[in-house]
């Protein structure tokens, strides 16, 4: 398996870990590229919750990411 391929899988285990609320509006900004606004309007949320829920996506991500890199190193 190619490193971009590793890395692929990676994401997606990553994401299926995260709440489904999160990832649902994690997809919506970066990969429907939906501002914030429009994600708010969509969920019927807060565009503040939206930005928090975006915040918490991203450090998930870094995180599991992290892990699964090391556990793979190991």
């Amino acid at each position: 398996m190619t490193g971009q391929a590793k890395l692929l899988a990676c994401l997606e285990a990553a994401l299926e870990t995260m709440p489904a609320r999160t990832r649902e509006v994690f997809l919506l900004h970066r990969v429907a590229d939906l501002a914030y606004p429009e994600i708010a309007d969509r969920l019927g949320i807060d565009a503040d919750i939206v930005e928090r829920e975006v915040a918490e996506a991203i450090l998930h991500l870094d995180i599991e990411l992290s892990r699964m890199m090391q556990e793979e190193e190991a």
